[in-house]
Order: structure tokens, then C-alpha cells, then sequence
């Protein structure tokens, strides 16, 4: 009889696993830095600097690379949380199931459903002729609420990143193939 060896070879779903980690990683590190980094920075500047800034900053952010790990994290959760399954349901499945829940409510909708509207609202805020009282009620309106939905979702974007990591750090259903040696 020929000797059968198992071997851990990268599948699919593996590597589907490594690159939603590096997505997530990408976007809940954005979130991350720019509460600790940006927010601090900007509440020390005056009302027309800030509504200006983050007027600019929204417009730019708005690209590939900005998508490619906020969309795509998105889409690559739910796809190796699937990927995944098993008829055992083994805790990597669990474990990317919540995390899928965890950034599809805490980052993904908090961003669509509530920073996205006050994005917008500032967008159509025009600068150049508002009065001083103007600008100091549009920052009101639009600071302490975006600032406080960032801190949401970044919190649920690390909650995710770390669920994420303990999937990876778990077994898997058994999908390692035989391979025979002769």
C-alpha cells in the first residue's frame, strides 16, 4: 500500500481569508488613524478651515484605493465567511460570521447610513458666502456627530480585525487533500 500524506497547501478560501484580514486591516487602521491623528488635529483650527478641510478630504476620498479595502472588505467577509462553511461549523465559520455582522452594521452601514448624510450636507454647505455665525452652526451640526459615528466605526472596525485574526488562528473543517507519494 502506497503512503498517503496530508499536506496544508493554500486553498481558496485560505487565501480569500489573507487578503479580507489585509482589507480590514487597511480600513480599520484609516478609521483608527485618523480618530487619533486628524480629529485631534482639526478641532484646534477655526470654523472655516475645518468645514473647508473636511469638505476636501471627503471629495478625495472618494477613490480606488479608498474603496478597494472599504467595498471590498465588504464584499470579501461575507464571501469567506461562505467559504468557510462547513456542515461542522467549526469556530472559523462563527468567528467570520460575526465579524461579517460586526463591519457590515458597525463600519460598513455607520459609514453609508450616517457619515455619508453629513458628508452630502456639508458638500452642499457653500463657504464662500456664509456668515461667521453660519459657519460655527454648520461645524455644530456636522462635528460631534461625525466624530462620534467615526468612533463607532472604528471600534467596529478593530472588533472585526481581531475576529478576523482569532478565524485565522483557528481550525478549519477538514479540507486537507491526500496526496499519495510513489
Amino acid at each position: 500500500m502506497t503512503p498517503v500524506k496530508t499536506t496544508n497547501m493554500p486553498t481558496i478560501s485560505h487565501i480569500m481569508l489573507i487578503i479580507t484580514a489585509i482589507t480590514t486591516a487597511l480600513i480599520s487602521g484609516l478609521f483608527y488613524a485618523w480618530s487619533c491623528s486628524v480629529v485631534p488635529g482639526l478641532a484646534r483650527v477655526s470654523d472655516s478651515t475645518y468645514l473647508e478641510t473636511m469638505q476636501q478630504i471627503n471629495r478625495a476620498i472618494l477613490n480606488p484605493v479608498f474603496f478597494m479595502s472599504f467595498i471590498g472588505t465588504a464584499l470579501l467577509l461575507p464571501l469567506s465567511t461562505w467559504l468557510h462553511y462547513s456542515p461542522e461549523l467549526n469556530a472559523r465559520f462563527w468567528l467570520l460570521l460575526l465579524a461579517s455582522v460586526v463591519y457590515l452594521a458597525g463600519t460598513f452601514g455607520v459609514t453609508m447610513f450616517g457619515n455619508v448624510p453629513l458628508n452630502d450636507m456639508l458638500d452642499a454647505f457653500n463657504l464662500s458666502s456664509a456668515s461667521v455665525q453660519e459657519l460655527a452652526a454648520q461645524r455644530a451640526r456636522f462635528e460631534v456627530p461625525w466624530n462620534n459615528l467615526n468612533i463607532i466605526r472604528t471600534i467596529a472596525g478593530i472588533v472585526t480585525l481581531i475576529l478576523i485574526i482569532l478565524a485565522c488562528l483557528s481550525p478549519a473543517a477538514a479540507t486537507t487533500r491526500p496526496v499519495v507519494y510513489r
